[in-house]
């Protein structure tokens, strides 16, 4: 039994839309309230105040449910960040990405990095607010201990102080388990992000697809693309399944490139799909 569950979209997938036009936020946004989404997931302010953000959201009808901040920023000056977004009203506040020196491939790196997330985590919660990690594959490395890191994140920070947003395609394309590691959170996965993907053969580059160029500069023999929800190799019933199990409060659409199909067409595309599935 799939739960139907409110639907967001994540704002990053749009950028080419506003990070040069960011007048054209309500407009944006208008159309992303017309293609039947609930909320949106913030990914930066485009210049713009956060009251003028809250009160566009709130003239369109959609819901500010989260937004993903660089982790420098959330170190850099955690109160402004939860000032600027408490005043847009949003209820999580994201990690969304890793600097390499902080992950589990890197043992002492790891370490260090587990003890800031508490911190940043601890002064979230006190303020009201959920912190929320988004993963991408490379968390997905088993420990000394054999656990994946992952999961040593989870266990080592305290409940109130991290919770999962769980990024379904990374997830598979580490592991193959999106559905069990859903279900392994249950109780601490308020968002599942779905995001569908291609991938064929090996690929060596996979983060120059979004706007990283970490890795090295070989020869791809293979295929790596992200597609519209429904349109790519997951299989999404399962997932909204153990989302269900899971008590999972949203689900966020995200597309993080978009090739000859416009960025809006493929918000659409999503939402039609999952809106065939009963969502």
């Amino acid at each position: 039994m799939i739960k139907k569950f409110p639907v967001g979209v994540q704002v990053y997938g749009l950028r080419d839309l506003l990070e040069d036009t960011p007048e054209n936020f309500k407009n944006v946004m208008t159309e992303i309230k017309k293609m039947g989404y609930d909320g949106v997931e913030l990914a930066g302010l485009y210049g713009l105040e956060p009251e003028f953000v809250k009160k566009t959201l709130d003239e369109v009808g959609l819901i500010p449910i989260s937004a993903h901040v660089a982790f420098a920023e959330m170190m850099d000056d955690i109160d402004k960040v939860i000032k600027d977004y408490s005043t847009i009203g949003v209820k999580y506040l994201v990690m969304p990405y890793m600097a390499e020196e902080y992950r589990p491939v890197n043992p002492e790196g790891f370490k260090k990095f587990l003890p800031l997330l508490n911190e940043i985590g601890e002064k979230i919660h006190k303020a009201g607010m959920t912190f929320l990690y988004h993963n991408h594959d490379f968390e997905f490395v088993k420990l000394e201990n054999g656990k994946w890191g992952y999961d040593e994140m989870f266990d080592s920070i305290p409940h109130d102080n991290l919770q999962s947003e769980l990024d379904t395609c990374w997830c598979d394309v580490a592991t193959g388990e999106p559905v069990e590691f859903v279900e392994k959170y249950t109780d601490r996965i308020p968002v599942v992000h779905l995001k569908d993907y291609i991938k064929k053969g090996e690929v060596k580059n996979m983060y120059k697809l979004i706007g990283i160029d970490e890795e090295e500069s070989e020869e791809d023999t293979g295929y790596f693309g992200f597609r519209p929800v429904g349109f790519g190799q997951m299989i999404w019933e399962p997932v909204l399944e153990a989302a269900t199990k899971a008590n999972a409060s949203w689900v966020i659409v995200e597309q993080d490139e978009h090739y000859e199909t416009a960025p809006l067409e493929c918000a659409r595309r999503s939402r039609e799909y999952l809106r065939i599935l009963g969502v």
